[in-house]
């Protein structure tokens, strides 16, 4: 079992996140050794030119990674991340999915895809977090 008993505890906790919820960003999944969060995407999403920004991609990942990692061990913060941007979005909604890399004792490492709801590759987010 991970650190939140059920997954509403988790949201409750995320709600603080209020960056993310704000942006309209939601924790759909979360297991042992997973997390989904998604965002139905609009017109405050966009950049200047109409695409989305590279911001509430990253955002979404973030959200997933944190999810996962604070699960594992509560609290974990981001020790470094990266993300590699693969295409703009040309559905209605973003979905992260993180998995776990690696679970150690001090630090985990966690891979999060991010798709659209066509199936489209948006982007790959690597985290690392060090357990508090």
């Amino acid at each position: 079992m991970g650190s939140f008993k059920d997954i509403e505890e988790a949201r409750e906790h995320f709600k603080k996140d209020r960056f993310a919820t704000t942006s309209g960003m939601v924790l759909d999944e979360l297991g042992e050794d997973y997390a989904v969060t998604s965002v139905v995407l609009n017109e405050n999403h966009q950049n200047a030119y109409g695409g989305i920004m590279g911001g509430a991609i990253f955002t979404l990942a973030d959200l997933a990674f944190a999810a996962l990692c604070n699960n594992l061990h509560q609290p974990t913060v981001a020790q470094q991340v990266s993300i590699n941007y693969l295409g703009a979005p040309k559905g209605e909604k973003m979905i992260a999915r993180a998995y776990i890399k690696k679970d150690g004792k001090r630090t985990c490492t966690i891979n999060v895809d991010v798709t659209d709801d066509t199936g489209r590759d948006i982007a790959q987010f690597v985290g690392s977090g060090f357990k508090l």
